[in-house]
């Protein structure tokens, strides 16, 4: 049974609808709260919602999704809905996404950035138990290009140009962080 009934849905001040639209509202949504853009690696979204007045998100998703954020070796469930309360530096509240530790998947609640910004993040369970974290780790390094056009080279690759007046989001990275060239 859905948590995100009609009342609410008709309470919102934002609703999306498609994968596309959602993966670009959601990480819009985390970065003006100052938290990561790669927190929520959700796929397939369906539905993405956002009731201002009282901070409440929803992202629906076609299936539940396991991921591993690789820096930091660990394993994050997603349910087919996951619901918060945002606020500046802070998402409360929090349903759907579990952690692995150890053998067992633990319920997440909280997820909270230092402020003033230390490049660290606390994950605390239902359960009360938190770890914490680089900022870095759940940060998206691919910066989304708006692509003008494709022409084909004389080697045969595809060379992309860029509108000039695409801006890439403002994003604060800890020194970890590597840009590769491809």
């Amino acid at each position: 049974m859905s948590v995100v009934t009609e009342q609410i849905k008709a309470s919102a001040s934002e609703i999306y609808h498609g994968d596309a639209l959602g993966q670009e509202k959601s990480k819009f949504l985390l970065t003006e709260m100052g938290l990561p853009n790669g927190l929520l690696p959700l796929e397939d979204i369906e539905e993405c919602g956002y009731v201002k007045d009282t901070g409440f998100v929803w992202l629906k998703q076609k299936k539940s999704k396991v991921h591993k954020f690789e820096k930091i070796g660990k394993l994050v469930s997603y349910a087919t809905e996951v619901t918060a309360i945002i606020e500046k530096f802070k998402i409360k509240k929090l349903t759907g996404v579990k952690t692995k530790e150890l053998l067992m998947w633990i319920t997440l609640s909280d997820i909270t950035v230092d402020d003033p910004p230390t490049g660290k993040i606390t994950f605390t369970a239902t359960s009360g138990l938190y770890r914490t974290f680089p900022v870095s780790a759940f940060q998206l390094e691919d910066v989304k290009k708006d692509v003008g056009s494709a022409d084909l080279a004389k080697d045969g690759k595809v060379v992309e140009e860029v509108k000039k007046d695409a801006i890439a989001p403002q994003v604060d990275v800890a020194k970890e962080t590597q840009v590769k060239e491809v």
